[in-house]
């Protein structure tokens, strides 16, 4: 088992050589990890990220075969799905970190703020479960002054976003409630920036 502390250290180093374009070797999916991680997996840290294509995991975080529990949804919310595997894999493979990943410019924070401002009659029913997740940590900033800078509101919006995902989890589960206070698990908070590639972690950092 990886202590969640180291297991952030890893994830900041591997982001490190994501951005400096340095791979890891031990890193790269090749024939011999396969079989390796063929019958088992020990996963040492938790993804619960968004879907857009421009933020894979294993990539930006630079880890291989099976590093990384990688769970992605649009606007990186917690549904009971979520929230099912982010159990599952917590108790089964020991994972201790649990890091929820949201991203500068989402999609689903800026669908959410649209909604919010200007509700669309054909949205799916789909669609709007997934606004109607993002919607609690974004609409009190419509109240702000921050609603006639959109630059800046989405910018606080997929933070917000991120903090109620995580919020979510820590007190949400009695299970994951327990293996914080009791098997040092931990979740945080990040943002990764399409722009520079960095991750960002800061919430729940101690």
């Amino acid at each position: 088992m990886v202590p969640a502390l180291e297991a952030l250290q890893r994830l900041r180093e591997g982001n490190r050589r994501f951005v400096q374009d340095v791979r890891n070797s031990d890193t790269a999916a090749n024939a011999s990890r396969r079989n390796e991680v063929a019958a088992a997996q020990e996963p040492f840290a938790i993804i619960l990220g968004c879907s857009d294509s421009r933020v894979p995991a294993e990539i930006v975080f630079d880890q291989g075969l099976g590093d990384l529990f990688v769970i992605r949804v649009a606007g990186n919310i917690v549904a009971s799905s979520q929230v099912g595997s982010v159990e599952f894999a917590a108790a089964r493979y020991a994972t201790r970190l649990v890091v929820v990943l949201g991203h500068t410019s989402c999609g689903a924070i800026l669908a959410t703020l649209e909604e919010l401002q200007r509700p669309s009659e054909n949205q799916s029913r789909s669609l709007r479960s997934i606004v109607d997740r993002v919607r609690p940590s974004v609409e009190s900033l419509l109240l702000t002054e921050l609603r006639h800078d959109p630059e800046a509101l989405i910018s606080r919006a997929v933070r917000a976003n991120v903090r109620l995902s995580a919020n979510h989890l820590r007190y949400g589960s009695p299970v994951l409630e327990q293996l914080i206070q009791n098997e040092g698990l931990m979740v945080v908070g990040a943002e990764y920036s399409l722009e520079t590639g960095v991750v960002e972690f800061f919430d729940g950092v101690p």
